[in-house]
C-alpha cells in the first residue's frame, strides 16, 4: 500500500480510465491537469481518435482543456485493454442502462471486470463510477479481483464513488462538487481518498462500498420522485382550471420547508429516470416493493402520452386531426441549453404523434442529427418557418431559441415548459402544461 501511495503522492501513478463519455472524461482531464500520465480506455474508436487528436466531443468539456496534455505526452487514449496491465489506478465510467423490462443491464461493468482481472497486477486500486444497485462493489468486483490471488485492502484496493456529472452546469464541475467515497476496506478507503483527494477540492468518506452506492440513488430518487409529484400536482391543476406554473412559483416564496421542482414532458437522461429502478429492482430481490419509485415512474413515463392527448386536444380543437398534420418539435436534448439527448421524452412524443399520423419534424441548436429509439432525423435550420406547422410543441427550452417568434409565427403551440411566460403575444393560441 505505501508504495502505491507514494506513486500517487509523487504523480508518478499511471491512471487509466475505463470509459470516456460524459463521466470519464472530465476525470480524464482532471488527472491529467493534476500532474498524472491518464489514458482513456474506450471501445468507442471515434471517441479515442477524437481524444488522441487532443479534441472533445462533448460540450462542458473544451479542446483547449484536451490538446496541451496531449501534446506533453501526459494525456493518451486507447481501444486496447493490454493498458489495463500498466495502470496503477483503474477509474470505471462505464454505461449502466436499463434492459427492456427495465431491469439493470450490468454487461458493460461485467466486461470492464472482466479486463480488469485479465490484467490485473498487485497493488492496483479500482474505483468503480458506474450508477448501480447497493452491493454491485462488494458483491461482484471484489470476488472477481481478489479471487484468491489477491488480499482485499493490502494487494488489491477497491472502491466506489458515485458519478455526480452535471451537465451545462456553468458553477459545479468535477473539481468542486463534493466527491463521495466508499472503500472495501479502510485501507482500500485511504488510498482512494489520497487518489480523488489530488483532483477533487473535497472528499466525502463514508463507512462502505454499499453506503456510497446508495448516495447516489438517494439523490437521483429523491428528484424522480419530487418531479413526480408536481407532475401529478400538474394532470390535477389541469383538471381543476388552475396554472400549475403559478402555484408552484408563488409556493417557491416560502422561505423554508419547500424546495421547488417544475413540471414537464417526461424524463431524460441517464440518470434520473435510471437510477432509482436500479433501487427498485434490488429491492424487489428483497422482496420489498419501492412503492414510491415505482408510482414516480408510472407519473414520469406516462407524461409524453399527456402531451401527445394535449397536441391531439389543441389540434381538435382547430377542426383538425394529427393524421396528416405537420407537428414540429423544439427541441430534443434532454435538458435545457446541451447537446445530451440520451432518454429525451421528446423521441416518446415523435413517436407516438407518428403513430396518429402525423408528418413530425424538429428544431434544437444543439441536437443537429439524432438517431434514438428508431427516430433518425435531422434538425430544422434555425430560420425554420414556424408558420408551416400546424403545432409546434415546445420539449426542451433551450435559451438560444426565439419564443417571441414562435408566438408570433406558429398558428398553434402546445408549450410544456411554460417558456412562453413572459414573452408578450397572443396567448389564446398557447396550451400549456
Amino acid at each position: 500500500m505505501q508504495e502505491l501511495l507514494k506513486k500517487i503522492e509523487d504523480r508518478s501513478a499511471h491512471i487509466v480510465v475505463v470509459g470516456i463519455g460524459y463521466v470519464g472524461l472530465p476525470l480524464v482531464v482532471e488527472f491529467a491537469q493534476a500532474g498524472f500520465s491518464v489514458t482513456g480506455y474506450d471501445k468507442d474508436r471515434e471517441k479515442v481518435r477524437l481524444l488522441g487528436l487532443g479534441e472533445s466531443y462533448i460540450g462542458d468539456i473544451p479542446s483547449s482543456a484536451l490538446a496541451p496534455h496531449v501534446a506533453a505526452g501526459r494525456l493518451r487514449a486507447t481501444t486496447d485493454p493490454d493498458v489495463l496491465g500498466s495502470a496503477d489506478a483503474i477509474v470505471v465510467c462505464v454505461p449502466t442502462p436499463l434492459n427492456k423490462t427495465k431491469d439493470p443491464d450490468m454487461r458493460f461493468i461485467l466486461s470492464a471486470s472482466d479486463e480488469i482481472a485479465e490484467h490485473q497486477h498487485p497493488n492496483m486500486l479500482i474505483v468503480l463510477e458506474s450508477t448501480t444497485y447497493p452491493g454491485t462493489t462488494r458483491e461482484v468486483l471484489v470476488p472477481k479481483l481478489t479471487a484468491g490471488r489477491y488480499e482485499l485492502g493490502k494487494d488489491v484496493f477497491i472502491a466506489f464513488s458515485p458519478e455526480r456529472v452535471d451537465p451545462g452546469n456553468k458553477t459545479y464541475g468535477t473539481r468542486n462538487t463534493p466527491k463521495v467515497l466508499g472503500g472495501a476496506t479502510p485501507g482500500c478507503l485511504e488510498v482512494a481518498m489520497a487518489l480523488y483527494g489530488k483532483i477533487i477540492e473535497t472528499v466525502v468518506p463514508v463507512s462502505s462500498t454499499d453506503a456510497a452506492e446508495m448516495v447516489k440513488l438517494l439523490e437521483n430518487t429523491f428528484r424522480a420522485v419530487n418531479i413526480g409529484l408536481v407532475n401529478e400536482v400538474a394532470l390535477m391543476s389541469r383538471k381543476l382550471g388552475i396554472d400549475v406554473w403559478e402555484v408552484i412559483r408563488a409556493a417557491a416564496t416560502k422561505p423554508f420547508g419547500f424546495m421547488p421542482f417544475f413540471p414537464g414532458p417526461g424524463l431524460g437522461g441517464h440518470c434520473i429516470p435510471i437510477d432509482p429502478l436500479y433501487l427498485s429492482w434490488r429491492m424487489r430481490t428483497l422482496k420489498y416493493q419501492a412503492r414510491f419509485i415505482e408510482l414516480a415512474d408510472t407519473i414520469n413515463s406516462g407524461m409524453p402520452e399527456y402531451v401527445v392527448h394535449l397536441v391531439q386536444q389543441a389540434l381538435n380543437g382547430e377542426r383538425k386531426a394529427a393524421n396528416g398534420s405537420k407537428i414540429l418539435v423544439s427541441g430534443v436534448a434532454y435538458k435545457r441549453d446541451v447537446a445530451d439527448y440520451r432518454e429525451s421524452p421528446a423521441f416518446d412524443i415523435i413517436h407516438q404523434l407518428q403513430e396518429l399520423g402525423a408528418e413530425v419534424r424538429y428544431h434544437d441548436p444543439y441536437v443537429p442529427e439524432c438517431d434514438e429509439g428508431g427516430i433518425v432525423m435531422r434538425s430544422e435550420p434555425n430560420t425554420v418557418a414556424y408558420g408551416e406547422y400546424d403545432a409546434v410543441v415546445i420539449v426542451t427550452d433551450h435559451a438560444s431559441v426565439d419564443y417571441a417568434r414562435i408566438l408570433r409565427e406558429a398558428k398553434l403551440v402546445v408549450d410544456t415548459r411554460d417558456a412562453l411566460r413572459k414573452v408578450e403575444g397572443d396567448k389564446g393560441k398557447v396550451v400549456r402544461l
